[in-house]
């Protein structure tokens, strides 16, 4: 690929990946937010934190991911949001991989009942769908660090690709 083409298309690239990973958690936060006490049980149910602290994060974490998704959208601040979404990306595939590890029947909170399939039973291939969606949105948010300056963002450019 050309220099000047590959200049051309990285903007747009950002542009999608901000969409992507963006439109992800704030589809995630607003699926938590509207029901706060069974965010707080799903962040429970990975039985890794305290209840008081789990509950915590159960209320705040819906609010988080909304404002980075936000963020990403709209385009201000994208390396730091695309740090926080790569975080949070990281701290759920660690969390769904122990509850995998520990044969937990978890319920994530947003886009699916975690390892627990139609049958009711816990199958290593819904974990492994789980892993490989926030391992891919993580990817995401190490190219929006590296890039972070696309189309229709509101942060000014101050590097050149």
């Amino acid at each position: 690929m050309k220099n000047s083409s590959k200049l051309t298309i990285l903007p747009w690239l950002t542009l999608i990946g901000r969409l992507i990973l963006g439109g992800v958690l704030l589809a995630a936060g607003y699926l938590k937010a509207k029901n706060p006490s069974a965010a707080a049980g799903s962040v429970r149910v990975y039985e890794i934190l305290p209840t008081g602290l789990a509950n915590s994060l159960g209320y705040a974490l819906p609010w988080i991911e909304i404002g980075v998704g936000l963020f990403l959208v709209i385009g201000i601040w994208v390396k730091r949001a695309a740090i926080a979404g790569g975080v949070l990306m990281f701290i759920f595939i660690v969390a769904i991989g122990q509850a995998w590890a520990r044969k937990l029947a978890i319920n994530c909170g947003c886009f699916g009942n975690g390892g627990i399939s139609a049958d009711g039973k816990v199958h290593p291939a819904v974990y492994l769908t789980e892993i490989l969606r926030d391992f891919g949105l993580t990817i995401v948010a190490g190219y929006l660090y590296r890039f972070p300056h696309g189309k229709f963002g509101l942060d000014k450019a101050s590097e050149e690709y």
